[in-house]
């Protein structure tokens, strides 16, 4: 009979002390009835009952019996062990075992209370806001039209390439309030266009205006109709730029194709606007400033302004962008510049600290432009524009640069109406943006890098006859790398050149890759194909097909035709009327 049994307290066994605790599974050491239950697990001790086991009595269903006394300590019964006293202000806990009364619990205080339903609501204020922001960008989406304009643009958009936006103004006078505007039945030609080059480190990007006088010829364009089939619309030669879109039910995929068959440029991406773009896009901004050195008022468009400095929104800001009549000759060059001030103002606007910290103002733009916008399928999303709004605001706007392409008066008519392409200065600024060439000073880390790649050009060449190299195309158009392979043996002496068939990948840029051991091979035969230092690609040694170490020449999208110089110019050149998006020129 243990202690507690014969109601000696002051008598206890120590191995009574330590008493299993069903919270935990642990046991735990009561040192005497009034002490409170300590916190500390212990290991097991010997039992009354494990001690009748040494004295010859059966160990098994004593220790039984002890444990469940242990475990639920029935009062009155040998194992039961008599609650901690308990101190003022610290509410009753049960006996191991047995239910907690059901008297009334004492209410939650006022602060916690507080607690609760503050964390509660801030919680459903999260999942709310959450929600509410999926549902808003779905909203903007559905804003935004897209125009399928199958391979004339990428299916993506990526942050690690430079990148080509077409951005198209159209004339067609759809929109409450643009009845007065545009020619009474066009069917949305483009007006006003500008390709815009973002450069791949994005330390520059170029904007070049394509005047809608331009000659052009406007090659084939597959396009999609509203049933989903494909038509191919015919294309045009000796025509206006502008009937590139709209003329014959085009769309803006025949436009990038005309743009690619002028400059040599494929644009990745097409944004096209209508009037309202401009009207709702400066309200939202709350208005862009212009500069005009003389007062202008003029009848046709109703712009009125004194000279100097004027904040335009809405409807004026659209008549200052369309006038023809109030600067320069009167002429669409002249209004091209005056639509490159405009732009270079709501780019400076857009971006500065008073719009990027105003919600409202950046939810009216927001709405603006997703309205104003009808995009190619591959920026159909709201999230892939918003990457291309912040890869172009990594630009300085000091580095941005607008020029017009580069024209004469077209020789074919008496009247000066129309332009050509500059073919000695309009070649050269194509090639420089084709190529990644800044029309700004940029960070002199290219410079030397430039260096750097220009001095593996440098050095012994060998002799046509012994350079070694197969060709593969990997991007230029079918049939290239046999045209260069005939043009390398027959021209050029270089008769160890095989053609390897299609790359395994396609490449933006024509590469020759080689091992040290031949760098006079490549020297020699980056002299012949006019390619840069840029070009070339030390690695390792392969072998052609007879098993013998050879180079590998890759041609990429840039290559033209066999003969034609793939060096890249080291400095993009000067063009009449260029400027940046950092500086204010007023309208003369």
């Amino acid at each position: 009979m243990d202690a507690q049994g014969r109601g000696r307290a002051d008598d206890i066994d120590p191995a009574d002390q330590w008493v299993l605790n069903p919270s935990t599974g642990e046991y735990e050491l009561r040192l005497t009835p009034s002490a409170p239950q300590s916190a500390v697990p212990g290991p097991r001790r010997a039992t009354p009952a494990n001690a009748g086991a040494g004295r010859g009595r059966s160990a098994a269903p004593e220790r039984e019996r002890e444990q469940e006394r242990e475990t639920h300590g029935v009062p009155g019964t040998p194992g039961q062990v008599p609650p901690p006293r308990r101190r003022r202000g610290v509410p009753e806990e049960p006996l191991p075992g047995r239910r907690r009364s059901r008297a009334p619990e004492k209410k939650k205080s006022k602060a916690k209370k507080v607690l609760l339903w503050t964390g509660g609501t801030m919680a459903f204020v999260m999942v709310a806001a959450a929600a509410g922001g999926y549902f808003y960008l779905k909203h903007l989406e559905g804003n935004v039209q897209t125009t399928d304009v199958g391979t004339a643009g990428k299916s993506g958009f990526s942050k690690d390439e430079a990148f080509n936006i077409l951005i198209i103004g159209t004339d067609k006078r759809t929109g409450a309030g643009n009845e007065k505007y545009g020619d009474a039945g066009s069917v949305g030609h483009a007006d006003t266009t500008i390709l815009l080059h973002v450069s791949k480190d994005r330390t520059n990007a170029t904007a070049l205006s394509i005047p809608r006088d331009l000659i052009v010829d406007v090659p084939d364009c597959p396009t999609k109709l509203a049933d989903g089939t494909e038509k191919i619309i015919a294309g045009t030669q000796s025509v206006r730029f502008n009937t590139s879109l709209g003329q014959g039910g085009r769309d803006p995929g025949c436009t990038m194709r005309t743009v690619k068959e002028v400059t040599g440029i494929s644009p990745d991406h097409f944004m096209m606007a209508d009037f309202n773009a401009v009207k709702t896009l400066t309200t939202a901004v709350g208005g862009v400033e212009v500069c005009v050195t003389k007062a202008v008022n003029d009848k046709e468009s109703k712009l009125k302004l004194p000279a100097g400095k004027s904040t335009v929104e809405g409807e004026q800001a659209l008549a200052f962008v369309r006038t023809r009549h109030s600067f320069g000759n009167q002429g669409d060059l002249d209004r091209i510049k005056v639509q490159q001030q405009f732009l270079s103002s709501l780019m400076r606007k857009m971006s500065s600290s008073d719009t990027l910290t105003d919600p409202a103002k950046l939810l009216k733009l927001a709405e603006a432009a997703t309205s104003a916008l009808t995009v190619d399928t591959g920026l159909g999303k709201v999230s892939t524009l918003k990457d291309v709004a912040l890869e172009l605001k990594k630009v300085p706007t000091k580095n941005i640069t607008f020029l017009t392409v580069p024209v004469v008066d077209n020789p074919a008519e008496k009247v000066r109406a129309t332009v050509v392409v500059n073919q000695t200065t309009g070649p050269e600024v194509f090639n420089a943006i084709a190529n990644d060439v800044s029309f700004t000073a940029v960070k002199q880390q290219k410079a030397k890098e430039a260096a750097a790649v220009a001095a593996r050009l440098k050095g012994t060449k060998s002799a046509a006859s012994d350079v070694r190299v197969r060709i593969l195309n990997g991007g230029a158009v079918s049939g290239s790398a046999q045209a260069v392979l005939n043009y390398l043996q027959n021209d050029e002496g270089v008769t160890k050149s095989e053609n390897a068939g299609n790359a395994s990948a396609t490449l933006a840029k024509t590469t020759l890759e080689y091992a040290p051991a031949q760098a006079d091979q490549a020297r020699r035969l980056a002299a012949i194909m006019g390619l840069s230092g840029s070009a070339m690609k030390p690695g390792e040694s392969v072998t052609n097909s007879q098993g013998l170490p050879t180079m590998t020449l890759t041609l990429g999208k840039d290559f033209k035709e066999a003969g034609v110089s793939l060096t890249a110019p080291a400095k993009a050149p000067s063009v009449d009327g260029q400027s940046t998006a950092d500086k204010v020129k007023c309208a003369s």
